[in-house]
């Protein structure tokens, strides 16, 4: 395996930039629209936004459209946009739309034992000494000494975490062993299987009806043609180029994008833990991509 600094995974970190500005914001988005829908019906109909638009990628592209491998392609779609998806929004229903971004993102550190169990992805010292650092600036960040909300949010967003960990190091296993599978279509395909289960739960679970205000329609299409639809593509293509540890770790830079973007759109000013944290994330990410340019084949770490 190679980690060196190829056309591909500098592709993949120039999607990590696209997709870490349009999720950071996408949560006060997310929050905004539960003024006006109930969390699954407002989930449900973003994504069925996000699937049309990548099957319609898909045929435009000339792709084939024939299905993934069924059974992961079932539980990555369950695990990834139903469980991550429901979990996320639900959370958000009684919990900060800021604290609640920051405890899905917990991610990057259920993926690690998983990856090492389910894939045999064990990190060498160069990457422990990133998880260290990145969990030490994560913990800064959250402040976890201070109350972080409702228990029942708390604990919903930490189980979406882990559902959407669980999804990413399936995507990479699929991957590794199907390597013609692309990720715009293990995309599509897994997004179709997880939004027939948000659709079956917005019919199920008794909510409040949909207000269809301007502001809630365009909450509705930024999650549906952006943030669900084009940044899954591209999450799946970091997961697909990059290894799942470092993958995880990368999506990091999201919640710290939304401290920096909360600060400079808004006037809020990160507390001193807040910007230790965000500085320990940045070297954590900068000794990730450094040690990406620098390897040559060969070596796992």
């Amino acid at each position: 395996m190679t980690n060196q600094r190829t056309p591909s995974t500098r592709a993949a970190w120039i999607g990590l930039l696209i997709l870490t500005v349009v999720w950071s914001l996408n949560w006060t988005v997310m929050k905004t629209a539960m003024r006006y829908s109930g969390p699954f019906t407002f989930s449900a109909q973003r994504y069925v936004i996000g699937t049309v638009v990548l099957f319609a990628l898909l045929a435009l592209r000339g792709d084939t459209l024939k299905p993934t491998p069924w059974l992961p392609t079932l539980a990555i779609g369950l695990a990834q946009t139903t469980g991550f998806q429901a979990l996320a929004q639900w959370a958000l229903v009684s919990g900060g739309a800021g604290k609640t971004a920051l405890l899905a993102y917990t991610m990057p550190f259920w993926v690690v034992p998983l990856a090492w169990w389910w894939i045999h992805e064990k990190p060498g010292p160069v990457r422990w000494l990133c998880i260290a650092i990145a969990a030490a600036g994560f913990a800064c960040v959250i402040e976890p000494w201070h109350p972080l909300g409702e228990p029942g949010s708390i604990a919903l967003a930490l189980l979406a975490g882990l559902s959407w960990a669980i999804a990413t190091v399936l995507s990479k296993r699929l991957f590794l062993r199907h390597p013609e599978v692309t990720p715009l279509r293990l995309t599509a395909w897994q997004m179709l299987v997880g939004t027939l289960g948000l659709i079956a739960l917005a019919l199920v679970v008794r909510q409040r009806e949909v207000a269809w205000t301007g502001e809630y329609i365009a909450a509705l299409l930024y999650n549906g043609l952006l943030s669900s639809g084009v940044c899954w593509v591209l999450w799946a293509l970091v997961v697909h180029r990059l290894s799942a540890n470092v993958a995880g770790l990368t999506s990091l830079a999201v919640p710290v994008a939304g401290v920096l973007f909360a600060w400079g759109l808004l006037g809020e000013t990160p507390s001193g833990p807040e910007t230790i944290g965000i500085a320990l994330i940045g070297i954590a990410l900068f000794i990730l991509n450094f040690r990406t340019r620098a390897n040559r084949p060969a070596r796992t770490g």
